[in-house]
């Protein structure tokens, strides 16, 4: 289990590259739902530091030709988990990152004011790697832990809260086998 400290919302697990992109949930609001994401940048490459870029608002984007599309882009997520399983965080999970922008679960508009975004490092093309689902389910365990509401949701991917826009996590993650992992790890972690 990945742990999160309930006074900041932070994992001592995790690298701390903290992002501008966030504000303060609405007051009674706190994290019911876990999203996830993917990204790669650019497209179909791992490794590099634009994705730290990006989310701290200090991507170049002369950097690469695909970049010129993400000019002005203010955004942010919690977590990512990299190929090799390295957990980033960007924002602390009491806090609102902005990575879900326009979208809607189970008829609650919003879903930045009550989830945890967490990018997997890949695309829709590319399968994820095994240290990925493990760390995703660790994180998930670590977050249910301090916000027991998650529990009660199932988790989603941008594609299911954001259909008209959005495709990731992608064809390639295989929902089955990580939801597979989710009720063994609750059960390990009950006192």
């Amino acid at each position: 289990m990945i742990v999160f400290d309930p006074i900041t919302g932070r994992s001592p697990d995790a690298r701390w590259h903290p992002s501008p992109h966030f504000d303060a949930r609405p007051d009674g609001f706190s994290p019911e739902l876990l999203v996830v994401h993917s990204i790669s940048l650019p497209p179909d490459e791992f490794g590099g530091p634009y994705i730290d870029d990006l989310f701290a608002g200090t991507l170049d984007i002369s950097a690469h030709e695909s970049f010129q599309s993400l000019r002005g882009y203010r955004v942010s997520a919690h977590l990512l988990i990299r190929r090799d399983g390295e957990l980033v965080q960007y924002v602390s999970c009491h806090d609102r990152a902005w990575h879900a922008g326009a979208s809607t679960f189970q008829g609650r508009e919003n879903c930045n004011d009550f989830s945890v975004g967490v990018e997997l490092e890949g695309s829709d093309r590319i399968p994820y790697r095994a240290i990925q689902y493990r760390r995703l389910a660790d994180v998930y365990a670590g977050l249910a832990d301090i916000y027991p509401m998650l529990a009660l949701n199932p988790v989603v991917g941008h594609a299911d809260i954001a259909p008209s826009r959005k495709t990731d996590p992608g064809p390639q993650f295989d929902w089955p086998g990580f939801r597979a992992m989710l009720p063994v790890l609750l059960a390990d972690n009950k006192p």
